[in-house]
């Protein structure tokens, strides 16, 4: 089977302008630090960033605010991101707010191969505006489009050299469904692995679903808050 381990110039080289793109994580666990940081380095533009949340100030989704490089984040929320409410409110980022569970309905659809879902989470409020509202038997119900990205950046625990990988407690979260929405993904690894190193139900996302897979060298203070003994 292919080796896809790849340094992280070149795995990231694929992120065009324009560009959207998933990015894993539930606050820090999750969420592909070294992955965000070159991606800042390399600095395509006017990107649509899905993610459950913008970080905080200082890490993550805010070095990219930080840097310009974001037109529209569509997420769960950004209160603890005072940067990402402040471009929000001044019209420099666009921002596309779904309950959590929707956000993650929508990445999985995608997955699917299924083009929305059809829930009345969100009827009668603000997350219904610009949205399809349908009559199922006699109730009012809202079609959610799927969510699909060009790439999907996630961290993981472990990975064999084919991209089989395994997640650390909560920072598997939205990461398989995100690894399964993108054309492509590539995934940051703590620890690299033979192949055959896993039993087939230790693996939480198969390889065929990733492309593109980074050793991490160092785990940089960004990720303390998760660290393990």
């Amino acid at each position: 089977m292919r080796n896809k381990l790849t340094e992280v110039e070149e795995a990231i080289a694929g992120i065009r302008d324009g560009m959207t793109v998933m990015i894993g994580g539930f606050g820090v666990p999750g969420t592909p630090f070294t992955l965000l940081e070159e991606l800042v380095r390399q600095a395509p533009k006017n990107l649509t960033l899905i993610k459950n949340d913008a970080n905080e100030i200082g890490m993550g989704v805010d070095l990219l605010l930080k840097a310009g490089l974001v037109e529209k984040l569509i997420a769960s929320h950004i209160g603890l991101n005072a940067r990402a409410v402040e471009q929000m409110n001044e019209g420099r980022l666009k921002v596309e707010f779904n309950s959590q569970g929707i956000l993650a309905e929508r990445i999985r659809a995608a997955g699917a191969g299924l083009l929305g879902i059809v829930t009345d989470i969100g009827v009668g409020t603000m997350l219904q505006n610009g949205k399809t509202a349908i009559d199922v038997g006699g109730r009012t119900a809202l079609l959610e489009t799927a969510l699909k990205a060009d790439y999907a950046l996630i961290h993981a625990a472990q990975a064999d050299t084919f991209g089989n990988l395994k997640y650390a407690a909560t920072a598997r979260n939205f990461s398989p469904l995100m690894a399964m929405a993108a054309d492509t993904t590539v995934v940051e690894a703590e620890e690299i692995v033979a192949l055959g190193k896993f039993a087939p139900e230790e693996i939480h996302t198969p390889g065929p679903f990733v492309h593109k897979v980074v050793g991490l060298p160092v785990i940089s203070e960004a990720y303390d808050v998760v660290r393990r003994a």
